[in-house]
Protein backbone atom coordinates (compact mmCIF):
# COMPACT_ATOMS: atom_id res chain seq x y z
CA UNK A 1 0.00 0.00 0.00
CA UNK A 2 1.30 3.41 -0.99
CA UNK A 3 0.23 7.00 -0.34
CA UNK A 4 -0.67 8.63 -3.67
CA UNK A 5 -2.18 11.83 -2.27
CA UNK A 6 -2.20 13.79 1.01
CA UNK A 7 -5.33 15.91 1.46
CA UNK A 8 -6.61 18.57 3.85
CA UNK A 9 -9.52 21.01 3.84
CA UNK A 10 -10.19 24.64 4.60
CA UNK A 11 -13.55 25.36 6.25
CA UNK A 12 -16.45 25.75 3.86
CA UNK A 13 -20.19 26.12 4.22
CA UNK A 14 -22.70 23.59 2.94
CA UNK A 15 -26.50 23.45 3.00
CA UNK A 16 -28.01 20.35 4.62
CA UNK A 17 -31.80 20.10 4.82
CA UNK A 18 -32.09 23.86 4.34
CA UNK A 19 -29.55 24.71 7.04
CA UNK A 20 -26.05 26.07 6.43
CA UNK A 21 -23.30 24.28 8.37
CA UNK A 22 -19.52 24.51 8.36
CA UNK A 23 -17.67 21.45 7.07
CA UNK A 24 -14.22 20.07 6.40
CA UNK A 25 -15.29 17.51 3.80
CA UNK A 26 -13.94 19.51 0.84
CA UNK A 27 -10.41 18.11 1.00
CA UNK A 28 -7.87 18.82 -1.72
CA UNK A 29 -4.39 17.44 -2.42
CA UNK A 30 -1.44 19.16 -0.77
CA UNK A 31 1.98 19.80 -2.29
CA UNK A 32 3.74 19.26 1.05
CA UNK A 33 3.66 16.49 3.69
CA UNK A 34 0.82 16.48 6.23
CA UNK A 35 1.29 15.99 9.97
CA UNK A 36 -0.78 13.28 11.63
CA UNK A 37 -1.42 14.31 15.24
CA UNK A 38 -3.19 12.36 17.97
CA UNK A 39 -6.66 13.80 17.34
CA UNK A 40 -6.51 15.51 13.94
CA UNK A 41 -4.39 16.12 10.90
CA UNK A 42 -2.62 19.45 11.39
CA UNK A 43 -4.20 22.38 9.51
CA UNK A 44 -7.16 20.22 8.42
CA UNK A 45 -10.66 21.52 9.14
CA UNK A 46 -12.72 19.30 11.46
CA UNK A 47 -16.03 21.08 11.99
CA UNK A 48 -18.26 18.49 13.66
CA UNK A 49 -16.20 17.04 16.50
CA UNK A 50 -19.06 14.75 17.50
CA UNK A 51 -18.57 12.60 14.42
CA UNK A 52 -15.11 13.50 13.09
CA UNK A 53 -11.63 13.76 14.52
CA UNK A 54 -10.66 12.58 17.97
CA UNK A 55 -8.51 9.71 19.20
CA UNK A 56 -10.15 6.96 17.12
CA UNK A 57 -10.81 9.08 14.01
CA UNK A 58 -7.66 11.17 13.84
CA UNK A 59 -7.10 10.52 10.13
CA UNK A 60 -9.19 8.99 7.33
CA UNK A 61 -7.72 6.69 4.64
CA UNK A 62 -9.49 5.80 1.39
CA UNK A 63 -8.39 3.59 -1.49
CA UNK A 64 -7.37 5.15 -4.80
CA UNK A 65 -8.48 1.85 -6.35
CA UNK A 66 -12.15 2.71 -5.67
CA UNK A 67 -12.12 6.08 -7.43
CA UNK A 68 -13.04 4.70 -10.89
CA UNK A 69 -16.23 3.19 -9.43
CA UNK A 70 -17.41 6.50 -7.99
CA UNK A 71 -16.33 8.49 -11.05
CA UNK A 72 -18.46 6.19 -13.21
CA UNK A 73 -21.50 6.85 -11.00
CA UNK A 74 -20.94 10.63 -10.86
CA UNK A 75 -19.17 11.56 -14.13
CA UNK A 76 -20.19 15.22 -14.05
CA UNK A 77 -18.32 16.02 -10.82
CA UNK A 78 -14.87 17.60 -10.88
CA UNK A 79 -12.87 14.62 -9.61
CA UNK A 80 -9.61 14.77 -7.69
CA UNK A 81 -8.12 12.87 -4.75
CA UNK A 82 -9.69 13.95 -1.46
CA UNK A 83 -13.18 13.97 -3.04
CA UNK A 84 -14.33 11.19 -0.72
CA UNK A 85 -13.21 13.22 2.29
CA UNK A 86 -10.00 11.31 2.95
CA UNK A 87 -6.75 12.71 4.33
CA UNK A 88 -4.68 9.95 2.75
CA UNK A 89 -5.49 8.40 -0.62
CA UNK A 90 -3.90 4.95 -0.62
CA UNK A 91 -3.05 2.82 -3.64
CA UNK A 92 -3.66 -0.86 -2.90
CA UNK A 93 -5.81 -0.38 0.20
CA UNK A 94 -8.12 -3.40 0.36
CA UNK A 95 -10.79 -3.49 3.06
CA UNK A 96 -10.98 -7.28 2.71
CA UNK A 97 -7.37 -7.53 3.90
CA UNK A 98 -7.12 -4.59 6.31
CA UNK A 99 -7.54 -5.88 9.88
CA UNK A 100 -9.11 -3.88 12.73
CA UNK A 101 -6.39 -3.19 15.30
CA UNK A 102 -3.47 -3.66 12.88
CA UNK A 103 -0.59 -1.22 13.36
CA UNK A 104 1.23 0.39 10.44
CA UNK A 105 4.14 2.75 9.98
CA UNK A 106 3.38 5.51 7.47
CA UNK A 107 6.15 8.01 6.93
CA UNK A 108 7.16 9.17 10.41
CA UNK A 109 3.79 8.27 11.95
CA UNK A 110 2.62 5.07 13.63
CA UNK A 111 -1.10 4.37 13.22
CA UNK A 112 -3.67 1.75 14.18
CA UNK A 113 -6.67 0.69 12.09
CA UNK A 114 -9.80 1.50 14.11
CA UNK A 115 -13.10 1.66 12.23
CA UNK A 116 -14.62 2.08 8.77
CA UNK A 117 -16.17 5.34 7.67
CA UNK A 118 -19.97 5.49 8.04
CA UNK A 119 -21.50 7.83 5.42
CA UNK A 120 -23.28 10.94 6.67
CA UNK A 121 -25.64 13.62 5.39
CA UNK A 122 -22.75 16.02 4.80
CA UNK A 123 -21.25 13.53 2.35
CA UNK A 124 -24.62 13.19 0.57
CA UNK A 125 -25.01 16.97 0.34
CA UNK A 126 -21.51 17.40 -1.07
CA UNK A 127 -22.09 14.73 -3.73
CA UNK A 128 -25.52 16.14 -4.53
CA UNK A 129 -27.48 12.92 -4.10
CA UNK A 130 -29.06 11.44 -0.93
CA UNK A 131 -28.99 8.01 -2.63
CA UNK A 132 -25.21 7.94 -2.30
CA UNK A 133 -25.56 6.90 1.34
CA UNK A 134 -27.13 3.59 0.34
CA UNK A 135 -24.74 3.26 -2.61
CA UNK A 136 -21.77 3.69 -0.27
CA UNK A 137 -23.08 1.07 2.15
CA UNK A 138 -23.91 -1.41 -0.62
CA UNK A 139 -20.49 -0.96 -2.25
CA UNK A 140 -18.85 -2.09 0.98
CA UNK A 141 -15.56 -0.26 0.41
CA UNK A 142 -15.60 2.41 3.14
CA UNK A 143 -11.93 3.08 3.78
CA UNK A 144 -10.78 3.33 7.38
CA UNK A 145 -10.10 5.72 10.21
CA UNK A 146 -6.89 5.36 12.19
CA UNK A 147 -5.69 6.13 15.68
CA UNK A 148 -2.32 7.91 15.67
CA UNK A 149 -0.04 6.13 18.15
CA UNK A 150 3.01 8.21 17.23
CA UNK A 151 2.48 11.58 15.48
CA UNK A 152 4.52 12.31 12.39
CA UNK A 153 4.71 13.60 8.84
CA UNK A 154 3.33 11.64 5.90
CA UNK A 155 4.03 12.46 2.26
CA UNK A 156 3.05 11.20 -1.18
CA UNK A 157 5.02 8.06 -2.02
CA UNK A 158 5.23 6.78 1.56
CA UNK A 159 4.61 3.04 1.97
CA UNK A 160 2.38 1.53 4.66
CA UNK A 161 4.59 -0.93 6.54
CA UNK A 162 2.83 -3.51 8.72
CA UNK A 163 4.25 -3.43 12.26
CA UNK A 164 1.78 -5.59 14.15
CA UNK A 165 -1.13 -7.80 13.06
CA UNK A 166 -3.76 -8.64 15.71
CA UNK A 167 -4.65 -12.31 16.16
CA UNK A 168 -8.31 -12.14 17.15
CA UNK A 169 -9.97 -9.58 14.90
CA UNK A 170 -11.88 -9.14 11.65
CA UNK A 171 -11.35 -7.17 8.45
CA UNK A 172 -12.51 -3.62 7.87
CA UNK A 173 -14.99 -4.95 5.30
CA UNK A 174 -16.39 -7.45 7.80
CA UNK A 175 -16.73 -4.74 10.45
CA UNK A 176 -18.52 -2.46 7.98
CA UNK A 177 -20.96 -5.27 7.18
CA UNK A 178 -21.44 -5.91 10.89
CA UNK A 179 -22.37 -2.26 11.48
CA UNK A 180 -25.11 -2.20 8.84
CA UNK A 181 -26.44 -5.77 8.69
CA UNK A 182 -29.73 -6.57 10.40
CA UNK A 183 -28.74 -10.14 11.28
CA UNK A 184 -25.33 -9.51 12.82
CA UNK A 185 -22.63 -12.17 12.81
CA UNK A 186 -22.40 -13.08 16.50
CA UNK A 187 -18.82 -14.37 16.29
CA UNK A 188 -17.65 -11.14 14.68
CA UNK A 189 -19.68 -9.14 17.18
CA UNK A 190 -17.99 -10.84 20.12
CA UNK A 191 -14.53 -10.20 18.65
CA UNK A 192 -15.28 -6.51 18.24
CA UNK A 193 -16.64 -6.18 21.78
CA UNK A 194 -13.23 -7.31 23.03
CA UNK A 195 -11.21 -5.15 20.61
CA UNK A 196 -9.78 -2.05 22.30
CA UNK A 197 -8.90 -0.52 18.93
CA UNK A 198 -12.59 0.42 18.79
CA UNK A 199 -13.91 3.25 21.00
CA UNK A 200 -15.76 2.12 24.13
CA UNK A 201 -18.91 4.02 23.12
CA UNK A 202 -19.17 2.01 19.89
CA UNK A 203 -18.50 -1.27 21.71
CA UNK A 204 -21.28 -0.51 24.19
CA UNK A 205 -23.66 0.15 21.30
CA UNK A 206 -22.61 -3.06 19.56
CA UNK A 207 -23.22 -5.05 22.73
CA UNK A 208 -26.96 -4.36 22.46
CA UNK A 209 -27.00 -6.64 19.39
CA UNK A 210 -25.49 -9.58 21.25
CA UNK A 211 -27.93 -12.50 21.47
CA UNK A 212 -28.23 -14.20 24.84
Amino acid sequence: MKVVSTNIAKPQWITINGKKVKTGIYKKPTLTPIFLDTETVKNDEVSNRKYHGGEFKACYLFSADHYPYWESLYPTLDWHYGMLGENLTIEGLDENKLIIGAIYKIGNALVQITQPREPCNTFAAKMGNPAILKQFINHGKPGTYVKVLEPGNVKTGDILELVEQPKNSITTAQFFELLFSKDKNQEHLQLMLENEAIPLKKRIKLKTHLKS
